[in-house]
């Protein structure tokens, strides 16, 4: 199957069998290994990628139908000034530790002030409650989330 969309901003033409998954188009077909593979069923959030804009996970989303839409993974994301910004405050709070879960927080953190700058306590663990993290958990990832938006709204 031939498919043609964007992702990370760049138009990409390729033909893939047509039970390939957004998942294994991204990582094997494409080499966008940020994107983890995890519970291959939607649970763990480590493969949320955007899709027009919307947050999901690739694992569950059939490859076809990217056809003429836009992606954009963890690795165009992190082209973001301020995404760079969260990834480096969750690293120096220590919170992205074996860096499993990493891609998957950081857009689902991304997605969630960009359209809440300043979410409330609820609104960052709904946006946490997709991503598994064994290492830290998500006490330190919602405090975290609190200090950026608080420090976004000062700037």
């Amino acid at each position: 199957m031939k498919l043609s969309f964007w992702i990370n901003g760049e138009r990409v033409t390729l033909t893939v069998p047509p039970t390939r998954s957004l998942l294994d188009l991204v990582r094997e077909d494409l080499g966008l290994t940020g994107t983890k593979s995890g519970c291959r069923s939607g649970e763990c959030g480590a493969c949320l990628v955007l899709l027009d804009s919307e947050l999901v996970n690739a694992c569950l989303v059939p490859a076809f139908r990217v056809q003429g839409r836009k992606v954009t993974t963890v690795e165009g994301l992190l082209k973001d000034r301020f995404v760079a910004e969260i990834k480096n405050r969750l690293e120096t709070d220590g919170l992205l530790q074996c860096g499993f879960c990493e891609s998957g927080i950081l857009m689902a953190v991304a997605y969630l002030l960009s359209s809440r700058s300043v979410p409330t306590e609820k609104e960052i663990r709904e946006a946490l409650s997709g991503n598994i993290c064994r290492c830290t958990g998500h006490a330190g990832l919602v405090e975290t989330v609190k200090t950026i938006s608080a420090v976004r709204r000062t700037r």
